[in-house]
């Protein structure tokens, strides 16, 4: 059996390499090897305009990981700018959106990872909390600079992520935003300050499709559970499409 295809979304910053400075698409190496080590082929996909090219994309691929990265533009939960929400890339939600549209449309398997969670949580209808330290009085979900969080997860008994990763677990996290609401969505896994840690899609009339957002970075994790659920689920969506495309 061909190994299935998943697109990975990617940064899209000035970047750094050799005698070069300039604006690059790109990403971590972690998810690409990741998705390599759970059996899938890993293709980049930068944001692209105009958005209606993401048909075209979710057409030819198998499992889609929409991608850690900077803050949700809050116009598009309708909620002004917290002082400490910056940076954020309307070019890349909308690139992103449009790929979660067509990845339902096509009952595509989706992972989201972090930024990527709270895109598909904005996306179904809901809102971020815009600096969770404000709620939980702590900075441990992001320590600051290019270090992780360590965060123990509880996951909610019966749901994917738990088949996937047990009753508890420590994760990676880096994310001072947070989901306040997932229309849609079952909340999966809590961080022990009540943090929305997982959320996956809810089972009433979308069949068992394979749809989880997580705010951690599995990609990081040794144990690549996640991953390789997405993976399986991508392998299945393309052996039931098998020829059609």
């Amino acid at each position: 059996m061909t190994a299935p295809l998943i697109g990975l979304t990617t940064y899209r910053e000035v970047a750094a390499w050799g005698v070069w400075q300039q604006r690059a698409d790109l990403l971590p190496t972690q998810y690409a090897a990741a998705v390599e080590e759970t059996g899938g082929v890993p293709v980049l996909l930068p944001p692209v305009t105009p958005a209606a090219a993401a048909e075209a994309v979710v057409a030819r691929l198998d499992g889609l990981v929409v991608s850690g990265g900077a803050d949700v533009d809050p116009e598009r939960y309708a909620e002004a700018p917290h002082p400490r929400t910056t940076g954020w890339r309307p070019d890349r939600d909308a690139w992103e959106v449009a790929l979660l549209d067509a990845a339902e449309a096509a009952g595509l398997p989706v992972l989201g990872v972090c930024r990527g969670m709270q895109v598909m949580a904005v996306r179904s209808g809901g809102a971020l909390d815009q600096h969770l330290p404000d709620l939980v009085d702590h900075e441990r979900h992001s320590p600051g600079g290019d270090e992780f969080g360590a965060i123990e997860v509880t996951t909610t008994p019966g749901t994917r992520v738990a088949a996937l990763l047990g009753d508890r677990l420590s994760v990676n996290c880096h994310h001072h935003q947070s989901v306040r609401t997932h229309p849609g969505f079952e909340a999966t896994a809590h961080a022990s300050d009540g943090t929305v840690e997982a959320i996956e899609l809810s089972h009433q009339g979308q069949g068992d499709r394979f749809c989880i957002g997580v705010q951690w970075h599995p990609e990081t994790a040794a144990d690549v559970g996640l991953l390789a659920g997405l993976v399986r689920a991508a392998a299945a969506y393309a052996a039931t499409y098998a020829g059609s495309r």
